[in-house]
């Protein structure tokens, strides 16, 4: 048996500009004079974590500001424009999860975003159910974000697959060392603000195609 493990929502859809624009609607929300601009937000997302993106922010500038509320805010935020529908999944990934289910392989979602952020997603791709996913791995299961092999280790065991069996895919550095620590390959597959990080996964990759993956989860 072999696994298809996407490691993030945005690995799906490309939601990755839809969550900046959160964070700065969140900001205004919360009478905040910040706005995160994209190439600073690209460098940003070399770290994981948006509430501890939201502290260290406020650190560096000198300022007390309750980044849980903040990011409560851009988390409700998120979740509005998810459900606005409308969302495409990405180059080959309905395919490649297709495939991987046809040829009798696991396919789950490993992430440590809220489960509220993963149905919203769901409900928001069309062709996509939360029924495809063999597993879901969110923050409600998993409390240890990424880098942090957690995530990893605890979808392998629920699984009951070993590493060596399963391939991650990863649209940031540090999912990319999540998915290494743990002992699975994984293919990096950037997305609109994490293209152009230096990865150092197996392979970068701007589109998933079945072909591409294991012999035990091509159809």
């Amino acid at each position: 048996m072999s696994a298809l493990l996407f490691g993030s929502i945005s690995t799906i859809a490309d939601t990755s500009e839809l969550q900046r624009e959160s964070f700065n609607e969140a900001f205004a929300a919360h009478d905040l004079d910040w706005r995160w601009e994209t190439d600073e937000y690209r460098e940003m997302l070399r770290g994981n974590g948006g509430a501890d993106r939201i502290a260290g922010y406020a650190a560096d500038r000198g300022q007390d500001v309750d980044a849980a509320a903040v990011h409560a805010t851009k988390s409700e935020l998120f979740q509005q424009k998810l459900g606005r529908g409308g969302l495409t999944a990405r180059p080959g990934v309905l395919e490649s999860l297709r495939s991987a289910k046809q040829a009798g392989g696991k396919v789950a979602l490993v992430t440590t975003t809220s489960p509220e952020n993963v149905v919203a997603l769901v409900q928001g791709v069309d062709e996509l159910s939360l029924s495809d996913f063999d597993l879901v791995v969110d923050s409600s299961v998993v409390s240890t974000s990424k880098p942090d092999p957690a995530a990893y280790a605890y979808a392998l065991q629920t699984l009951g697959e070993d590493a060596a069996e399963a391939v991650a895919v990863e649209d940031n550095v540090g999912g990319v060392e999540s998915a290494t620590a743990a002992g699975v390959t994984c293919l990096a597959f950037p997305n609109t603000n994490t293209a152009g990080h230096d990865f150092g996964a197996a392979r970068v990759v701007d589109r998933l195609d079945p072909a591409d993956l294991p012999t035990g989860l091509q159809a």
